[in-house]
């Protein structure tokens, strides 16, 4: 469900969320919210490292029909 609220946020934190936003092909609230997703998982799982943590969110919002099937090491030839 989608929840439209507005927030305050430091104006440098909004910039930069803006200048990643275009980078990464997101909205600048998307950006947001995929920075805190970064942030509660990495706080969940204080074991793996946060570029695991955030590549792995990044991989799961991608289309499945783009992803690369996952081949063992053992199986390539």
């Amino acid at each position: 469900m989608l929840v439209s609220t507005s927030i305050r946020i430091n104006k440098e934190l909004y910039e930069q969320a803006k200048q990643d936003a275009v980078l990464e092909h997101r909205s600048i609230s998307g950006q947001i919210e995929f920075w805190a997703r970064v942030g509660r998982a990495a706080l969940d799982n204080p074991d793996l490292p946060v570029s695991f943590v955030a590549e792995s969110l990044a991989s799961l919002a991608e289309p499945r029909e783009l992803s690369t099937p996952f081949v063992p090491r053992s199986a390539r030839q």
